[in-house]
């Protein structure tokens, strides 16, 4: 569809898909999913002063096209970034770098997937300078279906892993996916920046101009916890001296970052001092965190989305802790039932709760990692 007529000579779009933010002169997109129907609010969106509404079954494809036609609109360059871990690190202390030099639009929060992507683009103005977009995946084609909408002319893969291996139905099919990524820059004469001791980087950027970096160490001062971060700092720092940023000015925005929402946090509580890195696990992410960690007490919920790898990665991780003579580790989740991991195994986090609360854990230093769904941060106001 052109959607020029609804474009042209715009500064910015309000585009809203939640029938309770419809304001006058918004687009309303009319989404239908599992449990609700954005169709059943279009007359009330019309009330409520909607410019343009697009509905019906297509209006996923609908929007996506827009988000499209918009971003060629404004036509400036943007950054795309994925990878199995730290995207969403990588995507922030980039954007902390870039916006000491740049009016920077990046993706907020988890924006990553065929909904997120093109409500990020529809969120750029004119006055934007430069945009970072996160890309997300969990089977193959996703972020073949994510560059055809953003057009990035340039990206990065943070690394690849065993993560969605269920989706994806290998490791291989890790890095086909991720390489979408690397065969749209190719295709249409973009590049990438690339940490050039990864060896998988390098097996799937074949030809591909790059703009290199190396895994490095981690710099002083920073709030974030783990030397696997390194990778993500020299990313952001790569990145951002190819786009004229000072390397003085790029270090204290990275010593400035504070990550939130469970990713690499450290907490200090009345009793003991937390790492909490449970918005997201996989066997890769798992290995690095447990790695990383010094402290006593591990409190470890399921790895998702493994299909038939799952048994195997979970006592791959019980073997390790067994390995690192730990003294405390607590598990949720059913999965760690079938590994030979001699800890107690909670089906679910009250049930860890109610345990804590009876036997409470002070003076200590506890890494909480899992997958978002083990929900591990509710036990954070028991520690």
């Amino acid at each position: 569809m052109d959607w020029s007529f609804l474009i042209k000579n715009k500064d910015s779009l309000n585009v809203t898909t939640d029938s309770r933010k419809i304001t006058p002169g918004c687009i309303f997109v009319a989404l239908k999913g599992e449990h609700f129907d954005g169709n059943n609010f279009v007359e009330q969106a019309k009330r409520d002063g909607a410019a343009y509404i697009i509905k019906g079954e297509n209006a996923l494809a609908e929007l996506q096209d827009l988000a499209r036609a918009w971003r060629r609109q404004w036509g400036k360059t943007i950054i795309a970034i994925t990878g199995t871990n730290g995207k969403t690190t990588t995507k922030e202390l980039t954007a902390a770098v870039l916006k000491t030099k740049y009016n920077l639009h990046y993706t907020q929060g988890n924006l990553n997937n065929s909904l997120g992507v093109p409500l990020t683009l529809l969120q750029i103005t004119r006055q934007h300078e430069l945009a970072i977009v996160e890309m997300g995946a969990s089977h193959p084609g996703d972020i073949k279906e994510l560059v055809d909408i953003a057009e990035p002319n340039c990206g990065l893969i943070t690394n690849v892993g065993r993560a969605h291996l269920q989706g994806f139905g290998s490791f291989e099919g890790v890095m086909a996916t991720k390489g979408e990524l690397y065969d749209y820059l190719r295709a249409h004469g973009g590049f990438c920046f690339r940490n050039t001791d990864n060896p998988y980087l390098k097996q799937m950027a074949g030809d591909l101009k790059t703009v290199a970096y190396t895994t490095g160490t981690m710099p002083e001062g920073t709030h974030l916890v783990g030397d696997y971060n390194s990778e993500n700092v020299q990313a952001a720092m790569c990145v951002g001296e190819y786009f004229g940023v000072d390397r003085e000015m790029a270090l204290k925005a990275i010593r400035d970052y504070v990550p939130t929402n469970n990713r690499s946090q450290a907490m200090k509580t009345e009793n003991n001092e937390l790492v909490v890195d449970a918005y997201n696990a996989n066997p890769t992410s798992m290995q690095a965190a447990i790695n990383a960690f010094n402290g006593n007490t591990y409190i470890l919920g399921a790895m998702r989305e493994l299909g038939d790898y799952s048994h195997t990665e979970h006592q791959n991780i019980a073997n390790m802790l067994l390995e690192r003579k730990t003294d405390k580790v607590l598990l949720v989740g059913d999965e760690w039932k079938q590994t030979t991991a001699p800890y107690p195994i909670f089906t679910d986090t009250q049930a860890l709760a109610e345990y804590i609360q009876a036997n409470p854990i002070t003076n200590a230093k506890i890494l909480i990692k899992g997958s978002r769904s083990n929900q591990l941060e509710k036990i954070i106001p028991l520690l």
